[in-house]
């Protein structure tokens, strides 16, 4: 939610520097910012952009935008609101690639990853052009004499989306899919980390004949997200971040009377039972703790091996992280830095504490290799050992190529380790016996649960969304609950008089 303090200041930018604007009621402006932020190409270290930071009259512009396109395309037929939808998918689609590289220079993902992370954000877009059938009411006819009842499901007004740095296109489209197909108009505030996928979307937004204001995009920091939490134009509030800011974000857009969904922090689990193939849980630990440097939400950063298979695994484990090439995203590197050098030096920081708290860093990510430039914001796979539940490595979420392992002694330990954790985001076993994993399924107190499935990232027509104190509000992302969360439920009782029904002081009560 803010900006790393050594990226921010308020002078403007230098004229031949790019500058990311904001895009309000179907244009870029700058407005009238607050302060302006750096961007960085996390492979160099280099700033390659300046961003606007929005003031709170520059919201309150946004606001203002939103509202008057709401009260017009809230009132579009479902028909022609799909129609746009559709065209949105189908330039998503075939510029997947344009979007992808504009991650991998800001964010620092490799292209492959990039290009994923675009493929899972269209499935929410597709599933978004099913709303005819989404927003469907019920009906019922004769509840009583001549009464008959329906329901029907109508947009919230301004909603905002406030999203992370690790996915700057795929959490947006979580949201925005959604919230735009239900009739509401959105309001986007990106990470000021890799603000440019954004307004890149907004511009196809507008290609696809999304009429102007209905999407908008506002960049900044706590500045613009108080304002967004505290606006009464803004109805609704979808935010993803870690637990202490979704706890603010929720607290306070609540107080303002908004309806929140507001998705925390993570510390998710790989349970591996003594039964499992090691060659398979090793592959699954390896993608899942260092894809995207661990700068996932959905990253395995805790092991769970129940011996006696901790010391093979580990090995195996140890072997591949030898055979990973750490490089530019762009140059077919495995692995890519880091987002921020400040955010680089807080991962290795937990290298030393670690070690000063009694593990064994089995790998020590500092001396990999690189393939890039010396200024980059690297830090490769790190494997810990004799991780204990009372370290920082632990209790923390660290948000990058960390992976811990703990040892536990059967299932039973392993089950309490994990429902002991404040966290409930995501987790996943590794095992061959279906009865372990069926019981695994009911008793483990986490809201997304893979079985054999290192990151078990629910499609776009189930819900995401963390138990715990990964989740606050009750209500999770995408899928039908997506759908409820946009839109709220009105019922509608009618009756038609063939006749003079007479006077009736009696309570209602069906007959």
């Amino acid at each position: 939610m803010s900006s790393d303090p050594t990226s921010a200041s308020s002078d403007a930018p230098n004229a031949a520097m790019p500058l990311v604007t904001h895009w309000i009621g179907g244009d870029p402006t700058e407005g009238s910012p607050a302060a302006f932020g750096d961007v960085f190409d996390p492979a160099t270290g280099e700033v390659t952009k300046r961003v606007a930071y929005a003031s709170p009259g520059d919201v309150d512009a946004a606001v203002d935008a939103a509202t008057v396109a709401f009260r017009a395309w809230s009132q579009v037929s479902l028909t022609k609101r799909t129609n746009v939808l559709f065209r949105f998918r189908e330039l998503l689609n075939a510029r997947a690639d344009e979007l992808a590289a504009i991650i991998t220079s800001e964010h620092g993902k490799v292209l492959s990853d990039a290009r994923g992370e675009v493929a899972r954000g269209l499935e929410v877009v597709e599933f978004a052009c099913g709303a005819p059938n989404l927003l469907k009411g019920q009906f019922s006819e004769e509840v009583s004499s001549h009464v008959d009842v329906h329901s029907i499901r109508q947009p919230l007004g301004v909603v905002a989306i406030i999203s992370p740095f690790n996915f700057p296109c795929m959490v947006p489209c979580w949201f925005f899919p959604i919230a735009i197909a239900a009739g509401n108009a959105v309001i986007l505030k990106p990470s000021e980390k890799d603000p440019s996928a954004a307004n890149w979307l907004a511009r196809l937004w507008a290609e696809a004949g999304l009429p102007a204001g209905v999407f908008n995009v506002v960049h900044g920091d706590k500045v613009a997200v108080d304002r967004l939490l505290e606006h009464p134009g803004v109805k609704a509030v979808s935010f993803v971040g870690s637990t202490p800011i979704a706890r603010y974000v929720y607290e306070t857009a609540t107080a303002a009377g908004k309806r929140v969904q507001a998705l925390g922090g993570a510390k998710n689990h790989m349970v591996v039972l003594p039964d499992a193939d090691l060659d398979q849980a090793a592959d699954a630990a390896i993608n899942a703790g260092f894809g995207s440097a661990g700068e996932r939400c959905m990253a395995i950063s805790a092991l769970v091996a129940v011996e006696p298979i901790a010391d093979q695994l580990i090995a195996k484990i140890t072997d591949r992280i030898g055979g990973l090439e750490v490089g530019d995203g762009r140059a077919g590197a495995d692995m890519g830095p880091l987002v921020t050098r400040a955010h680089r030096d807080k991962v290795a920081s937990y290298l030393d504490a670690g070690v000063d708290e009694g593990a064994t860093l089995a790998v020590d990510g500092r001396k990999h290799a690189v393939t890039g430039s010396e200024a980059g914001f690297w830090l490769g796979p790190t494997l810990f050992d004799h991780v204990t539940p009372d370290m920082a490595i632990y209790t923390d979420e660290i948000f990058g190529p960390v992976l811990s392992v703990l040892r536990v002694g059967s299932y039973d330990d392993a089950l309490a380790l994990l429902n002991a954790n404040p966290y409930g985001n995501g987790c996943a076993i590794f095992t061959n016996d279906g009865a372990a994993a069926r019981r695994f399924e009911r008793e483990v107190e986490v809201g997304m649960v893979g079985v054999n499935v290192a990151i078990p990232v629910p499609v776009a027509y189930y819900s995401f969304g963390g138990w715990k104190s990964s989740l606050f509000g009750d209500t999770h992302a995408h899928g039908l609950e997506g759908v409820h969360f946009f839109t709220r439920g009105k019922v509608v009782t009618s009756r038609w008089f063939d006749a003079d029904a007479g006077v009736d002081l009696q309570f209602p009560r069906n007959q």
